[in-house]
């Protein structure tokens, strides 16, 4: 039952007090731009509280003049304000204001499809630039939760994002986080970019020293860019480029290969590399080293060069890395690598 007014405002001077709205008996519908007609019976919703004091308003009153006076036409925001809508529908009415069009989003879902957990909203979208992954990528994957083009694929540019896109095809469930689709789409990014584009975001994720040659630099992330999913991944990934980590020798070894072959393959690559030209190429380079392999054993020949280029157990082919080192770094490499295996033969005599 509702209190007179004469009543109400004596009874404020002494007990806590709200100001509510006296919500009308009727049915409120609007056109929502993703679920259609939604309709409201505003008597089950009951008067609701729209300011504390005179000089507090709440959300669902204050809103509904922010958005008179900033002139919002659209309002787009997610479903879980659907509940809201009513509400400020109705406010808006009593104030004689044209009430926005709404757009009620679907909620993202977590992987397990239930409500996005703190586990995942523990980033800022600034983490993720921070973590090296690129605007496009970050732009692609949000674009795709919840909405898809009219021709159905994975990878869209912001003109075709902005071309394309409609309400009509935002989907009313639920879109799903996909971790694994981002990382995806961010090493797909990562390939496609222009080197000089590729350089110029990598340098704020490489250390200082790096990025005094960047003709060199250059070499190593093109090197480097089919196996990185992250900018991040560009220090860990290249750094053998700059620093060739100490290896045992005994990563030099192919299965079951004695070590006195392997040897005999580094010399016979060594050999006629340092014969070449300063100038030739990867293609020259890979040319020749694929024919040795081809009559000496492909793990037997590449696998060993490869370790003794880079000390490590995954890394760029032989001649993508000579192709960056050059010939001479390369030679010296080798040479060292050589005179581990000398050492090691010498341990097993």
């Amino acid at each position: 039952m509702a209190v007179p007014p004469a009543e109400a405002k004596e009874r404020a001077k002494k007990e806590p007090a709200v100001i509510r709205f006296k919500m009308p008996e009727k049915e409120v519908a609007f056109t929502d731009m993703v679920r259609g007609r939604v309709a409201f019976d505003l008597g089950l919703i009951g008067d609701i509280v729209i300011a504390k004091d005179l000089d507090s308003p709440l959300y669902n009153f204050a809103v509904v003049v922010d958005d008179y006076e900033m002139a919002i036409t659209h309002v787009i925001r997610g479903e879980d304000h659907l509940s809201n809508t009513p509400k400020q529908i109705a406010v808006a009415e009593a104030l004689g204001i044209e009430p926005p069009h709404y757009a009620h989003l679907p909620l993202i879902l977590g992987p397990d499809h239930k409500k996005l957990s703190k586990r995942y909203l523990d980033k800022a979208l600034l983490d993720y630039r921070d973590g090296g992954y690129l605007r496009e990528a970050m732009l692609n994957f949000m674009v795709l939760m919840g909405w898809h083009p009219e021709v159905d694929r994975e990878v869209l540019s912001a003109e075709e994002m902005a071309k394309e896109f409609e309400f009509k095809r935002v989907a009313k469930a639920g879109a799903v986080y996909d971790p694994a689709k981002l990382e995806w789409l961010n090493a797909y990014y990562l390939k496609q970019m222009a080197p000089e584009a590729l350089v110029a975001a990598a340098k704020a994720f490489v250390p200082e020293a790096w990025r005094k040659d960047e003709a060199f630099l250059n070499r190593v992330l093109e090197a480097e860019r089919e196996r990185a999913k992250h900018l991040t991944d560009f220090k860990e990934l290249a750094g053998f480029f700059f620093d060739l980590p100490d290896y045992d020798a005994r990563k030099l070894i192919w299965r079951e290969t004695p070590a006195s072959t392997i040897l005999d393959n580094l010399r016979f690559v060594l050999d006629v590399l340092s014969k070449m030209p300063p100038s030739d190429g990867k293609e020259t380079v890979e040319k020749y080293l694929m024919t040795v392999a081809e009559k000496r054993g492909r793990g037997e020949v590449l696998w060993p060069l490869r370790v003794a280029l880079s000390g490590l157990d995954a890394s760029p082919g032989p001649a993508d890395i000579i192709a960056v080192l050059g010939i001479d770094e390369s030679v010296r490499r080798i040479e060292s690598a050589i005179e581990k295996l000398n050492a090691l033969i010498g341990q097993i005599v």
